[in-house]
């Protein structure tokens, strides 16, 4: 594999020293892959195009990217490429959880951050960053400058889980609180009411605000596989229960499955970008869906 491509794997990415090198690994390698992938034809021009659209000037087109994708694309001029972005972060108990040989969630949840923003920012776009639990813990608003990026990687990097619960209070306190409408990037484990998470969702939409939204789990909250007798402990009352992990399986993954079906309605129903990404997962699964979306902005 690549050298840079290799930092796709969150358990490589997990080894490397800093999270800016972290960033940047992860952002280069993203990009050597859409060298050699057709997707969407994006290249490493992609923060200086965009496809040509009817009405567009033909003096525009790039005829070197033209010649190395056989896809029209116009230059962009720095006004057209600014977006204002927001990344909001889970930091909740819950995002504490890693099973056996996966990096727990909220250290996945930083790396993916970091990724966007860095990304973003050589884009010459604004990036902000939010990190809540019950609440809002911390918040910096929307800024292009690059230096800025610095304090985003700070944040990110001192990240700890914190309290109990409430995605949905947070999220709210924070579509207040973010005054201009832009992109909102929401990752989260979402476990909270999926009433409250649907009322705070129609919150952004109503500012109008476009929201992608990365639900992100462990493999074992998605397949239980636990083995056959397992110790759960819930990492935010500390409550411990030892069961046959084998008889609750199917239970639970009805019960899981459900879960996400319902999120992804109320995502459909609110036109809210969902994915779904685990923390095996590579990052340049959710780094596609941030880039289809920007291009949909």
């Amino acid at each position: 594999m690549d050298d840079h491509r290799k930092y796709l794997d969150p358990k490589a990415t997990a080894e490397l020293k800093g999270i800016d090198l972290k960033a940047r690994m992860v952002v280069e390698g993203f990009i050597t892959g859409l060298h050699k992938s057709p997707y969407h034809g994006f290249s490493v021009e992609f923060a200086e195009h965009r496809p040509y659209r009817a009405g567009d000037e033909v003096k525009n087109i790039d005829w070197k990217v033209y010649g190395r994708s056989n896809r029209y694309y116009v230059k962009q001029y720095e006004e057209e490429t600014n977006l204002r972005a927001t990344i909001l972060v889970d930091i909740s108990a819950s995002m504490g959880f890693a099973s056996e040989g996966h990096i727990p969630k909220v250290e996945y949840a930083s790396y993916l951050a970091a990724s966007l923003g860095y990304m973003m920012m050589k884009q010459r776009d604004s990036v902000g960053l939010a990190l809540y639990d019950k609440e809002v813990k911390t918040y910096l608003p929307s800024k292009s400058k690059p230096s800025y990026l610095n304090l985003i990687l700070k944040s990110l990097e001192s990240i700890e889980t914190t309290d109990e619960t409430h995605t949905a209070a947070a999220l709210d306190q924070l579509a207040d609180q973010i005054k201009r409408r832009g992109l909102i990037i929401i990752i989260s484990d979402l476990f909270d009411d999926i009433e409250s998470i649907s009322s705070a969702l129609k919150h952004f939409r109503h500012k109008e605000n476009e929201v992608i939204l990365f639900q992100l789990l462990d493999p074992r909250e998605l397949d239980f596989n636990f083995g056959r007798s397992a110790k759960f402990i819930d990492l935010e009352s500390k409550e411990e229960m030892v069961t046959n992990s084998h008889q609750l399986k199917e239970s639970y993954q009805n019960a899981m499955q459900d879960f996400i079906s319902k999120i992804k309605n109320v995502c459909y129903s609110q036109n809210v970008d969902y994915n779904l990404v685990v923390t095996s997962d590579p990052f340049d699964k959710a780094l596609r869906e941030f880039l289809s979306k920007r291009a949909k902005v």
